[in-house]
C-alpha cells in the first residue's frame, strides 16, 4: 500500500505539470510509470533493487533483472526532478535527495533504502 502511495505521489507531481510548458510530456511519463509500477514493486520486494539516497532505484547486487524497466524508471524520475528543480530554482540533485527522504519514509518493511550517509539497510 505504501508503494502505491509512492507511485501516486509521482503521478500527482507529474500531473501537476501536465498543462504547463515547464514539463511537456508529463502525461506520457505518468502513464509509463503507472504501467511499470508492478514490476518495480516486485523488484523492490525481492531485494533486487533498493531506493538510493538520491531518489533513484539502484541494483543491490550483480543480478540486473528487468534493467530496462529500472533504467526507464530512473530516467522518468530524473525528468520529473528536473522539471521541479527548474520550477523551484534549485538543483536536480537537491530535489532527488528530498524525494529520497520521502521514499524512505513510506518504503515497505523489508525493502532496501540508503540513508543519507550512504549505508544500505532494510526497512
Amino acid at each position: 500500500m505504501k508503494s502505491l502511495k509512492l507511485a501516486l505521489v509521482f503521478v500527482i507531481v507529474a500531473a501537476s505539470f501536465a498543462n504547463t510548458a515547464v514539463f511537456a510530456g508529463s502525461k506520457e511519463i505518468k502513464a509509463k510509470m503507472a504501467k511499470r509500477l508492478p514490476v518495480i514493486e516486485q523488484l523492490k520486494t525481492r531485494g533486487i533493487v533498493g531506493e538510493n539516497n538520491q531518489g533513484y532505484l539502484q541494483f543491490m547486487g550483480a543480478k540486473k533483472e528487468n534493467a530496462e524497466a529500472v533504467n526507464a524508471e530512473n530516467a522518468d524520475r530524473k525528468a520529473i526532478y528536473s522539471a521541479i528543480a527548474k520550477q523551484q530554482g534549485t538543483t536536480v540533485k537537491l530535489v532527488g535527495q528530498r524525494r529520497a527522504a520521502q521514499i524512505a519514509q513510506i518504503a515497505k518493511k523489508g525493502q532496501f533504502i540508503q540513508n543519507q550517509n550512504g549505508k544500505w539497510q532494510k526497512k
